[in-house]
């Protein structure tokens, strides 16, 4: 049953356990290695072995993505249009922009943006295929101009392939796990290299990416997703279907409600309890809403505020936009009564691949951004040059590099 605690005893509900990524390193190095020296053969192997594979290539034809796209539902394919749109137009306002300065005459300053060449977006298809990760994960790619957009998935679910192919990924693989990860960070002949890797997955996705960043860009590492609620008043009926949409994800999902009013806390619970009868992902659920789960009582919204930002939410919702201002850390949040992070998650616009495990705290969620380099480009005249000459020479000599102030005199001579 969910928890009713006082905030004194929120440090320990708060504290996330400790993901046992060191087992899982251990796990996925060797196929990590595997992959990088045998390529294809030992790609193969491990996606028979894991995935099932029973194709005789990873790679998807193109037929066989336009065939799944075909059978996809009417009603499927308008809400895919749907999110899509909308994901689209905040994926533009995300994007950096050109711009120029001119701080001083004759030199002029400005940056460009470049798309990657190639990413890969990683598609979990385990308890839940989520054919949304495919809009949230290649529609930022196709508005950063990124020319290949990979996309892999360990199980051919119409709805992720056919919806791949809608949107026009460049390529799509049947492959996950680590296995997958490495393909993407060394190439194989089969698998081009990527640029970056993005997308969420389970803790052996999270430990190859986290033993790869560096040889190929990704996201961030991820754990189990969690929601924090602030509400004052509000209606329990709600606020338990927004804890159980988060706990059903896994049994390490955790939902937490942060409240003054102990009435709205006990409503809560019996709600969650109500809903819990007829959930049909209940198993999973119970499991997260038991053992990660909790209404915390604070004295007033400056502590839930502050109790939030220790605990920098992958996702936050709350129920006044007063508290807005106060929020430093979350990766997404949701503002107001109507504003369910279920609509974040498919169609409301901004990313549902967010930071977790206290990641907030260093970057929001997945952004058009992460498809882009911003490169700066500086052009001086000889007018200012010279008038910079004093500064660039000295503290170059300052750090004993006499052909760096060499490089700049020898122009004023």
């Amino acid at each position: 049953m969910l928890r009713i605690v006082e905030s004194r005893q929120a440090g320990r509900l708060l504290k996330r356990r400790a993901a046992r990524m060191t087992e899982a390193e251990e796990a996925v190095r060797p196929i990590l290695e595997a992959v990088r020296t045998r390529g294809d053969a030992a790609l193969m192997e491990y996606a028979q072995k894991f995935d099932k594979l029973t194709r005789k290539s990873v790679a998807v034809p193109g037929a066989e993505l336009q065939a799944a796209a075909s059978r996809l539902s009417p009603a499927f394919r308008k809400a895919v249009a749907v999110s899509a749109k909308n994901v689209k137009a905040y994926a533009k306002l995300q994007l950096p922009q050109v711009k120029k300065a001119q701080p001083a005459p004759g030199l002029k300053l400005s940056q460009i943006v470049r798309p990657l060449d190639s990413v890969a977006a990683y598609i979990p298809a385990g308890r839940y295929p989520l054919p949304s990760t495919v809009i949230m994960t290649v529609v930022p790619a196709l508005v950063a101009g990124v020319e290949n957009i990979m996309v892999c998935s360990p199980r051919p679910v119409d709805e992720i392939f056919g919806t791949a192919s809608i949107l026009g990924a460049t390529r799509v693989f049947e492959m996950g796990g680590a296995h997958a990860i490495a393909a993407f960070a060394y190439g194989t002949k089969t698998v081009p290299r990527a640029d970056r890797i993005v997308g969420p997955g389970n803790i052996y996705v999270a430990a190859a990416k986290k033993m790869l960043a560096g040889e190929v860009g990704i996201d961030f590492v991820a754990g189990p997703t969690e929601i924090l609620i602030i509400a004052e008043e509000a209606n329990p009926t709600w606020l338990a279907a927004d804890m159980l949409a988060q706990a059903e994800h896994d049994t390490d999902a955790s939902a937490i409600l942060l409240t003054t009013s102990r009435s709205l806390a006990e409503a809560v619970v019996a709600e969650v309890e109500k809903q819990l009868q007829t959930l049909p992902t209940a198993a999973t659920a119970r499991v997260a809403i038991d053992k990660n789960s909790a209404v915390i009582l604070v004295a007033d919204t400056s502590e839930a505020v502050e109790l939030s930002n220790r605990f920098a939410p992958e996702h936050l919702s709350i129920h006044d936009a007063k508290l807005l201002p106060g929020i430093r850390h979350a990766g997404s949040v949701f503002v107001g009564a109507n504003s369910p992070e279920a609509a974040g998650d498919y169609a409301s616009g901004p990313n549902h691949v967010l930071p977790t495990s206290g990641a907030a705290r260093l970057r929001g969620g997945l952004s058009a951004a992460d498809y882009v380099k911003v490169i700066s480009v500086q052009e001086l005249s000889g007018k200012a040059l010279r008038a910079l000459t004093p500064a660039i020479t000295t503290l170059a000599r300052a750090e004993g590099l006499e052909a760096h102030a060499r490089s700049v005199e020898v122009r004023n001579a």
